[in-house]
């Protein structure tokens, strides 16, 4: 039987078809409202908790993740959408406009229903991927806040289609009369979403990556990556967002790699003033010997050894043998050399180039410090100076001597 006619039937056999008469719409409007809200309240109170007894008695995980409760209050959702579009249009029967009215914003309502049940399940899915580290590889952010755009997208058009009384493609043709418009309002997002796309397809980005962009002022971990901002969290506790467009646009550094391959590059020079640079004698040579810096192979001329030669080959020795410093590697690019750079009017560079097996900030500044503190006590050994600004006492004490 018809809703109205069942509600209708009632009242007319409880009061008189005058009194009745203005009783049965506002009668029918809160039955609707109660079916409504009861069918909310029995998925909430019901279907959830069993959902929630179902997936936690299974061996999976992956159910606990996506049917949790925040897809099932947006399943719940849906529920009295599709009551009012069932019963609504049976209590306004007799009026046309009213039955069109309400027959659209339900259709309009359940749209929205549905697209946010599809987010809150792709969100779910995604979540349950990054808890496993299985998207380590791949920014699924960037993939879910697209497919989430896309369906916003999908859920507008059908409801402009709903609203207007017009086929989806023809509100979609009016939206491509109106591009440029729309380009130039959503640049930010169509740029971020474009940028998203490139630093996943290509692997440039992920979670967990330590960046430097200079020109954003970031310097540490990627904390997260949306469509249309990337959060990177400096070594200083400071938040920094940046836009994906400027990751793509200028260039930024990921150091990714070297934690991936355990090694991390040292590149620092030491200068040399050209004035130390000599031959040594042999007694020079003996007490290196004696010393150890040297060894009898390393001698090939005994009046013509040079203190710097000396010196660089007793540096890579030093370097092999230290139990931090890579001495090989699969990959070619890790390297080991001491080699002299362009002479510069502060001294002759000898530039030390190598790997240490030891990535993490901290510890990787304390080992280098560590080596460079070695080799500045040992140049004095070799008769080399380092080059030094004249200062403010050799200054004064110049000034004393010429008084």
């Amino acid at each position: 039987m018809h809703l109205r006619h069942w509600i209708t039937d009632i009242l007319n056999s409880l009061l008189s078809p005058e009194s009745a008469a203005p009783l049965i719409s506002p009668t029918l409007l809160l039955l609707v409202a109660l079916i409504s809200v009861a069918a909310y309240f029995l998925c909430v109170r019901i279907v959830t908790p069993l959902t929630d007894f179902i997936t936690r008695k299974t061996e999976t995980e992956w159910d606990d993740d996506i049917l949790n409760e925040k897809a099932m209050k947006a399943f719940s959702q849906l529920a009295p959408a599709l009551i009012l579009a069932w019963l609504l249009p049976q209590a306004f029967s007799n009026h046309i406009w009213g039955v069109v009215l309400i027959d659209k914003l339900t259709k309009v309502y359940i749209t929205y229903a549905v697209i946010n049940l599809l987010c809150v399940l792709m969100s779910n899915t995604v979540d349950g991927f990054e808890r496993r580290d299985k998207a380590a590889e791949h920014n699924l952010t960037v993939i879910e806040g697209a497919l989430k755009l896309i369906l916003v997208l999908i859920g507008i058009i059908i409801s402009l289609s709903i609203l207007f009384d017009r086929k989806p493609t023809m509100v979609l043709t009016g939206f491509g009369a109106s591009a440029a418009v729309l380009m130039l309002v959503f640049q930010d997002t169509i740029k971020g979403f474009v940028a998203g796309v490139q630093l996943t397809l290509n692997n440039m980005l992920k979670k967990g990556d330590w960046i430097i962009c200079d020109k954003a002022g970031a310097n540490g971990e990627v904390q997260q990556i949306k469509l249309t901002t990337v959060k990177v969290r400096n070594w200083d506790n400071s938040i920094v967002t940046i836009h994906p467009y400027t990751l793509i646009s200028d260039s930024f550094r990921n150091y990714q790699n070297m934690r991936e391959i355990g090694a991390r590059r040292v590149a620092r020079s030491i200068f040399i003033d050209f004035d130390s640079i000599r031959f040594l004698t042999k007694d020079e040579i003996g007490r290196l010997m004696e010393k150890e810096f040297i060894s009898q192979h390393s001698i090939k001329h005994a009046n013509q050894e040079v203190n710097l030669s000396l010196f660089r080959k007793y540096l890579i020795r030093y370097l092999t043998s230290h139990p931090d410093v890579i001495k090989k590697h699969p990959d070619p690019a890790v390297i080991l050399m001491v080699r002299q750079l362009q002479p510069t009017p502060q001294g002759l560079p000898l530039e030390l180039y190598f790997f240490t097996k030891i990535t993490s900030w901290a510890a990787y500044e304390r080992l280098q410090a560590d080596i460079f503190d070695y080799i500045y006590a040992c140049v004095s050994e070799f008769g080399l100076r380092i080059y030094q600004a004249p200062s403010g006492s050799d200054l004064r004490d110049l000034k004393g001597i010429m008084r």
